[in-house]
């Protein structure tokens, strides 16, 4: 099965160029350095942070590797970045719920605005396939961070009933173990400097897979999307005591942060009446 994947993928993937906004994050350097593993042509990778750049182009020595700077709000950087490109991977987002919440207009501004951008861009530009990553956070949202991203959705399932030479859709997926920022991040400095880890509330759920896990997935979605989907893939669910306890049974609650859910979930009850497995 793996190798039936990893030989359409090379067909889908041969001699394109490929663009991931937000690229230098840990999921989007990830997926770049798989890539590069195919026959592409380049990976353009689209990001503000220029130290991030910096690393990602020292770590991958391959000249097929394009490191650009730059905001998805900016609509000619962005009509420069995507010119030629056959597929674009969309990753970029203001992601940490707390800054977000915070910094609500500059969430709105990167997470919708430059969603907008990037659909618009792709209206000119005409590449092959726009694929939106997407979050748990955006089913049954209650934070601004998961709101942003599900409009994000919306917009790419309205973009691919309105835009009939790009294939839209969206991939949505809980928490990836090893990206910067979360939970494991925090845990880990904590017990380095042997102090007690932070736990929002002990019996609190979340869905959790690797960032190997990720990448996959979003490449195999490359080749089954066809007009709009919002693809989930199967996840478990873990009890975050759990977790900390495998670093450290010493442990503090500090309670539930602002609009944070006991449970998260992947799919809503309405979507479910009409989800195919």
């Amino acid at each position: 099965m793996v190798e039936k994947i990893d030989s359409q993928l090379k067909k889908e993937l041969k001699n394109k160029v490929v663009l991931i906004t937000g690229g230098a994050g840990s999921i989007g350097s990830a997926l770049s350095e798989n890539l590069l593993e195919f026959p592409v042509k380049s990976v353009r990778v689209l990001d503000i942070d220029e130290h991030a750049l910096f690393k990602l182009a020292r770590k991958i020595k391959d000249k097929r590797l394009r490191t650009l700077l730059g905001s998805i709000l900016n609509q000619e950087r962005v009509d420069m970045a995507c010119s030629n490109v056959d597929i674009i991977i969309h990753t970029a987002a203001i992601k940490n719920i707390e800054i977000s919440e915070f910094n609500a207009i500059e969430t709105i501004d990167i997470n919708v605005n430059g969603t907008v951008n990037m659909i618009k861009v792709v209206e000119r530009k005409k590449p092959k396939k726009f694929l939106n990553v997407s979050t748990d956070k955006a089913a049954e949202s209650s934070t601004l961070y998961g709101t942003t991203k599900q409009v994000g959705e919306r917009l790419t399932s309205w973009a691919a009933a309105h835009i009939e030479s790009t294939t839209f859709a969206s991939v949505r997926f809980g928490n990836v173990i090893e990206t910067r920022g979360n939970v494991f991040e925090v845990w880990d400095e904590e017990h380095k400097n042997n102090k007690p880890l932070s736990i929002t509330d002990p019996e609190m759920k979340r869905y959790f897979f690797h960032k190997s896990e990720a990448v996959n997935f979003i490449l195999e979605t490359l080749l089954i999307m066809k007009k709009g989907e919002i693809f989930v893939p199967k996840m478990k669910l873990f009890k975050i005591s759990e977790l900390a306890d495998k670093i450290s049974k010493k442990q503090k609650i500090i309670g539930k942060r602002r609009g944070e859910k006991f449970i998260e979930v992947l799919i809503t009850d309405k979507e479910k009446q009409h989800s195919i497995e």
